[in-house]
């Protein structure tokens, strides 16, 4: 990713929102195996996605951890750093595909990023 010339804050954003998404994909599915992607769609966005086995088809959960949990902040740190997010079937496993977007610094509005037009979600 480093070559790809984008700044140092969207990487780290990108590094941490891919450990969130494997680490949902380690502990709450009951696939041993996932498959994660991070690429470029455009100039100014990054796409990563994490592909499960998991096929009970039922969505993600809502969880509001208490003040003194531990865990259960994942998503929430998605749905504050990306662009646009969500989860889809994914066509590569047939278990979920989640999936998030950012967009360079350029891009940002207040304390979220825009979406630009070249950062809409695609189905997987």
């Amino acid at each position: 990713m480093t070559d790809w010339g984008l700044p140092d804050e969207l990487l780290s954003d990108a590094m941490l929102l891919a450990s969130e998404l494997a680490t949902n994909a380690i502990l709450h599915t009951l696939g041993v195996q996932f498959l994660c992607g991070i690429g470029l769609v455009t100039d100014e966005c990054l796409r990563l996605e994490v592909h499960d086995h998991d096929y009970s088809g039922t969505s993600l959960p809502r969880y509001e951890p208490g003040p003194e949990d531990e865990s259960g902040r994942g998503l929430l740190l998605v749905e504050q750093l990306a662009a646009s997010w969500g989860v889809s079937r994914s066509v590569l496993t047939g278990g979920n595909a989640v999936w998030a977007t950012l967009t360079t610094p350029d891009h940002a509005v207040g304390s979220r990023r825009a979406t630009s037009r070249g950062c809409q979600p695609r189905i997987v």
